[in-house]
């Protein structure tokens, strides 16, 4: 099939490098317009745009969407198929645009999860199982008939990083499923449900700040869910200190929850409602991120010391 590629994040670059490879043809990549950053205000390219500079395909780059010329320049590439993977609402004249519709991909189980952030709030709720799902994508978000579903396992040390990266290497293989099927016309849609339906939204600043007053579990999750960005916050001897890997200590604290229970050499543990979480990796404002052994070099702190 003839397809336009749309998307900007570097999850969507293995399904990008996947279609590539395959039988089907691109014949053009959209992804934002390069913009100016750093210093020296040089223009960078998205994930997404970059990759297709380096593959020699057809990049589109798109500021406006409802601007007349980019969706002529769409309408003359003739496609049969938009591939949409996390890049923009599209308006309906951009729908309207390719022979047999735009297909998206999402990383959960729809009707589970619509919305900007479905990887963080499965860790966010402690979810066993997640996974991906290939649709036909309509007017209102994530609502369009279902084409194809994966089902991906949720490991104790998943964290947001690695499950985005099971969800690239798993959804490479799904679309190109997909795209087969619907070229022999073997896809059948189901409708999603919207009583099932629950809501993702974008992380909030608001959200990344740690409450040490409830479940050492809920922390736990939290940690995961926004490691490696934009990262769970806690303040510490006045400055933030993000943390990206926790474990939970089966020993009950004598200490108030947001007191620092353990302290040894290499080792500090958090009290929380119901016991101690364990600080493994952190990033305290000044410095880089490392080892909470290494940071520990550097702090004066002593057992009983508020965090928050």
């Amino acid at each position: 099939m003839n397809i336009v590629f749309m998307g900007n994040p570097m999850i969507a670059n293995p399904i990008l490098i996947a279609l590539h490879e395959s039988n089907h043809h691109i014949l053009g990549v959209v992804s934002n317009a390069p913009k100016p950053m750093g210093r020296g205000r040089t223009l960078k390219h998205t994930a997404v745009g970059e990759l297709a500079t380096e593959l020699n395909l057809n990049f589109i780059p798109a500021d406006s969407l409802n601007d007349k010329s980019f969706q002529t320049k769409l309408k003359s590439l003739n496609p049969d198929l938009f591939v949409v993977v996390a890049f923009r609402i599209l308006p309906k004249e951009i729908l309207n645009i390719p022979t047999i519709g735009s297909v998206n991909i999402h990383t959960s189980l729809l009707p589970a999860y619509r919305g900007a952030a479905p990887i963080q709030h499965a860790l966010l709720n402690g979810e066993k199982k997640t996974g991906i799902t290939t649709f036909m994508i309509e007017s209102k978000v994530d609502t369009g008939s279902i084409l194809l579903q994966e089902k991906i396992k949720i490991d104790n040390e998943d964290d947001c990083g690695s499950l985005t990266d099971k969800m690239a290497v798993n959804g490479a293989a799904l679309i190109l499923k997909t795209l087969d099927y619907l070229e022999k016309g073997e896809v059948e849609l189901k409708s999603q449900d919207n009583d099932l339906a629950t809501a993702a939204p974008k992380i909030s600043k608001e959200m990344c700040k740690i409450d040490w007053s409830v479940s050492s579990k809920i922390i736990h999750n939290k940690v995961r869910a926004l490691s490696p960005f934009p990262g769970a916050y806690t303040m510490m001897m006045g400055k933030r200190l993000k943390i990206f890997r926790t474990k939970i200590m089966n020993e009950n604290s004598t200490y108030f929850p947001g007191q620092i229970s353990l302290l040894e050499k290499n080792r500090m543990a958090i009290s929380c409602s119901d016991g101690q979480l364990e600080i493994l990796v952190v990033h305290l404002e000044g410095k880089r991120k490392m080892d909470m052994a290494d940071c520990l070099k550097g702090m004066h702190v002593t057992i009983g010391d508020p965090i928050g």
